[in-house]
Parts: structure tokens; C-alpha cells; sequence
């Protein structure tokens, strides 16, 4: 293709938004509405995979060590658990550090057991993926010198099954969130340019090729696509920082945490105008093909 017949697809194109303005400016809302409330639920989504992933990895599997075992019988328990393909981390805990754990949350009052300590010695241990810490704790249990393994069973697995669902139920959402964004824009773009369906006709009649009529639509589909997309960025990002620079502070040390502005907004605004974009494509090859069966 001529550079001058690319120069000529630009500039009709942009013509094209100038002379039907009103159209365009349907075309441009109906996308500025829609990626904002696509956009609000994908910030919604991620923080609350973020918050899930933080409530995963914060369940871990608790061994106690037998109050029989001897330094080498520990060792090679601490041998064998390394030894597992599917933990992520394990680390020891003396009975004596266990001991200052329950004075630093309870009080003093347990000091009194410094001079005989019941407590056992322990080993932390977190699984590779979180969701398979049950099978991971049977596993340890099979292995000598432990007295017991705990890991909430029964809250961990209705944790896990909760969030499951619920991720589930926000990628139905987002998919039916998409499908709606797409449907309306395509539509709206699609009436835009069936108003100059003669248009196009007169141009097929003059011997125009089909990609000769086609492209500057579909760049016209690219200019609606960006310039609803603008919008909604602008907000998402200005308000997800400010939300996050008030919200933020009052969350610190808890588990419950909100994403970090970056790279998150700007991961968000590329999704949305990638999303703005191959819809205006598509609403405008879908439209213009019609016109171009003569």
C-alpha cells in the first residue's frame, strides 16, 4: 500500500469523526460508560484475588515434635520434610522460642513455665500451592517423631472452598460484564456507520476495493475506541490512588490489604484500552461488511 493512500486512510478517518460528530460522540460515550464500570470491576476483582492469595499464603501447617525425639531423630525429620516436593518453606521453632511467643501475646504469666517447660518443639510449614496443604499435612504425618500436625482442618478446606467460588463467581461476572461492553459499543458503533451506509455504497459503485472503503472505518473504530477509553482511565486511575492513600494506612499489619497503585492502574488502563480498541475494529468490520455484499 502507497504511503499516500495511508496518509489518505488517516486523514478521511478523521475526517469522518469531524463531520459526524454527534454519531461520534454516542460512539464515545457509550465506551466511556461501559469501560468505566468494566474497569471499577476489574480494580474489585484484583484486590480481592490479592486479598485471597494473602489469606492462602497465610495458612501453614503447625508440627509438633515428639517430646521423646533426640537431636538426630529431629534432624532427620527436618531431613525427610525437606525432602517433600510440594512445601514451599519450613522452619524450626524451639520449644523455648514457642514458650516467648505465648509471654509476648499473653503476658507474663506465662513466664512461670521458663523453669519447666511443657511447650513442644515445632516446625512451620507453609505448602508450595496453599490449597493442597491438607494432602501436604497428610503427608508429614506419616513421618516419625511427630506428635501431631495441625492446620485448622475443616476451616482451611471451607476457606479454600469460599474462595474458590468466589473467584469463580467474579470471572463469570467480568465475562458477562465483557460480553455487555462489547454488545453495547459494537452496536452503537455499528449505527454510526450504517447512518452512511450511501456513503459507502456510492464509493463500491466508483470501483473502490473493499479494503480501500474498509480501512478508514476501521481506524475510526480505533480513534472511538482511544477517545472513550481516555475517560475512564483518568478516573480509575485518580481515584484507585486516592482510595488507596486513605485506605492504605488504616490496613497496615492487618491481612485485609489493597493492591498497589502501580503497576496496577497502569495494567488496568492497558486492558482497557486494548479492550476499547478491538471492540471499535469490530463493530466497525462487522458494520461496514454489510455494505460491502453489492
Amino acid at each position: 500500500m502507497k504511503a499516500n493512500t495511508i496518509k489518505r486512510h488517516f486523514r478521511e478517518s478523521f475526517k469522518s469523526l469531524g463531520r459526524n460528530r454527534w454519531m461520534t460522540v454516542a460512539s464515545v460515550s457509550a465506551v466511556t460508560v461501559t469501560l468505566i464500570l468494566v474497569g471499577v470491576f476489574m480494580l474489585l476483582m484484583s484486590n480481592f484475588n490479592y486479598i485471597a492469595d494473602n489469606m492462602e499464603d497465610d495458612v501453614e501447617i503447625k508440627v509438633l515434635i515428639d517430646l521423646t525425639a533426640d537431636e538426630e531423630a529431629e534432624k532427620a525429620l527436618l531431613t525427610a520434610i525437606s525432602h517433600i516436593p510440594s512445601i514451599a518453606t519450613y522452619e524450626y521453632s524451639s520449644k523455648d522460642d514457642e514458650l516467648q511467643k505465648l509471654i509476648a501475646d499473653f503476658g507474663e504469666d506465662w513466664a512461670l513455665y521458663e523453669q519447666s517447660n511443657p511447650l513442644h518443639n515445632v516446625i512451620y510449614v507453609r505448602a508450595l500451592n496453599p490449597q493442597e496443604t491438607a494432602q501436604v499435612a497428610a503427608e508429614i504425618e506419616k513421618l516419625a517423631s511427630i506428635e501431631e500436625v495441625a492446620y485448622g482442618q475443616g476451616k482451611v478446606e471451607r476457606l479454600f472452598d469460599a474462595l474458590n467460588l468466589a473467584r469463580n463467581m467474579g470471572l463469570v461476572l467480568i465475562a458477562g460484564l465483557l460480553f455487555t461492553a462489547i454488545f453495547l459499543i459494537a452496536n452503537t458503533i455499528r449505527i454510526t456507520i450504517m447512518a452512511r451506509g450511501d456513503e459507502i455504497e456510492i464509493m463500491k459503485l466508483v470501483g473502490a476495493s473493499n479494503s480501500f472503503v474498509r480501512i478508514p472505518f476501521l481506524l475510526e473504530g480505533v480513534w472511538l475506541g482511544i477517545l472513550g477509553s481516555i475517560i475512564p482511565i483518568g478516573l480509575l486511575v485518580v481515584i484507585y490512588n486516592q482510595l488507596y492513600d486513605v485506605i492504605a494506612p488504616r490496613l497496615s499489619g492487618q491481612l485485609i490489604q489493597l493492591v498497589p497503585p502501580t503497576p496496577l492502574v497502569y495494567e488496568v488502563s492497558a486492558l482497557l484500552i486494548g479492550l476499547a480498541i478491538v471492540i471499535g475494529v469490530f463493530g466497525s468490520f462487522m458494520s461496514v461488511r454489510k455494505f460491502l455484499r453489492i
